[in-house]
């Protein structure tokens, strides 16, 4: 005798849109949705004067911004993590003095991903 299914489909809510689609066509609505809901990602850089007139820079952190408005940051040799209210909060931890030197810090966005894909894609 077969087990009765504990989830049955609710007459209220109707099949999902891909329920009769290839697994390709499922595949591919799935990665429409992750890049439907993808955080944006940026990067947070310090600029400091190296001489009298002539800046140099670094990256010192990603962050990954989400549609809710939380946002987190990690240093780039991960030793300290960040949950903040908005991406600008991080500048705070990033701008100050760095010996003698003033250090600034901005914010520098990636563009908005485009595709998705089930591989591992090595950046080009």
């Amino acid at each position: 005798m077969e087990t009765p299914n504990p989830n049955p489909p609710s007459p209220n809510h109707p099949p999902l849109p891909w329920a009769d689609e290839s697994p390709e066509a499922f595949d591919k609505e799935l990665c429409d949705l992750v890049v439907a809901v993808a955080p944006r990602i940026f990067a947070v850089v310090q600029e400091y004067e190296v001489d009298p007139g002539v800046k140099d820079g670094c990256v010192a952190a990603w962050g990954m911004a989400f549609d809710d408005g939380s946002v987190r940051v990690t240093t780039i040799d991960g030793t300290r993590q960040f949950v903040l209210n908005t991406p600008e909060r991080a500048l705070r931890w990033f701008t100050g003095r760095g010996g003698e030197d003033e250090v600034s810090a901005r914010l520098v966005w990636l563009g908005q991903a485009d595709a998705a894909d089930f591989e591992r894609v090595e950046a080009a």
